[in-house]
């Protein structure tokens, strides 16, 4: 028996990096993963990844899995990934999300339908899709919202700023900061029914990934400075299958969730972040 086992999940994102490891966890460990994204198939998107690929690996592995194409910056197709996943799985238990958008442009620079879009996905799809499923958690089932976030969401502070280099991430940052207060003030929220948690989690490093390369912020796949993907899968299945009320309002770092409930050992190859905090831009 998986931690999940019985277990109706949706991740967003799940076309690759974070996403698609999330959703492979998820499905070895018993879950029913709705694999969620824009990009069905390969070459649908500059970076490589895409739903079919995580879907074949999951069923390979023989685990339990579908894909769902979903535009999450317009709120009605996160309302129909909902309605699509009861009708493929029944209630949703579980939700991560993980999809998120940034272009790394100064703000003097940044198009305002780009600005629009990135808050759309990052910020609002959480909102909508939280709203839509926390209907299913309710009533006596309970279930977890993780969201996905980033110690770019921890901001430079006031200066005077003697590291004045342009990087473009303060949209990505103030999204970010904005996942965080959310699931601190949804987790008050259903704090009454005991069996619901809310929680986020950031990497502890970059996590190498076709978009954390393209963004130039790792150098490949086996950068030594990386965190790998399954960090973040771990600590996504710890924060979606403990007791709700050991969890709930959590927001936290891979490594420092991880390591707290001695989880560590099983997720990673080499040493300890032990300050448990870090960066990541994606």
């Amino acid at each position: 028996m998986g931690k999940l086992s019985g277990k109706t999940a949706i991740v967003t994102g799940a076309s690759r990096g974070i996403g698609q490891a999330i959703a492979a966890l998820f499905a070895a460990q018993g879950a029913q993963v709705v694999c969620a994204a824009r990009t069905l198939s390969e070459g649908g998107h500059m970076l490589e990844g895409s739903l079919e690929r995580t879907v074949a690996q999951i069923e390979d592995a023989g685990g339990a899995a579908v894909a769902m194409v979903a535009d999450i910056s317009d709120p009605a197709q996160c309302l129909a990934l909902v309605e699509q996943t009861r009708a493929a799985y029944g209630p949703v238990d579980i939700l991560v999300n993980n999809a998120a958008l940034n272009y790394y442009v100064p703000t003097v620079d940044y198009k305002i339908n780009r600005w629009v879009k990135a808050f759309a996905i990052n910020v609002h799809a959480p909102f909508i899709l939280a709203q839509a499923v926390l209907g299913d958690m309710t009533g006596g089932r309970g279930g977890a919202i993780v969201n996905i976030g980033s110690g770019a969401a921890i901001g430079p502070g006031r200066g005077p700023y003697e590291d004045q280099q342009v990087r473009g991430g303060v949209m990505y940052g103030a999204t970010k900061a904005a996942v965080e207060r959310f699931t601190q003030g949804l987790a008050q929220e259903v704090s009454q029914h005991g069996n619901i948690a809310i929680s986020c989690v950031s990497p502890s490093r970059v996590v190498p990934t076709p978009g954390t390369i393209y963004h130039k912020l790792v150098t490949g796949m086996d950068d030594p400075r990386g965190e790998k993907p399954i960090m973040m899968a771990r600590a996504a299945l710890l924060l979606a299958s403990e007791p709700a009320q050991s969890v709930n309002g959590r927001v936290t770092y891979s490594q420092q969730i991880l390591k707290e409930y001695g989880w560590i050992e099983d997720a990673v190859g080499r040493g300890v972040d032990t300050a448990g905090t870090g960066y990541s831009q994606i």
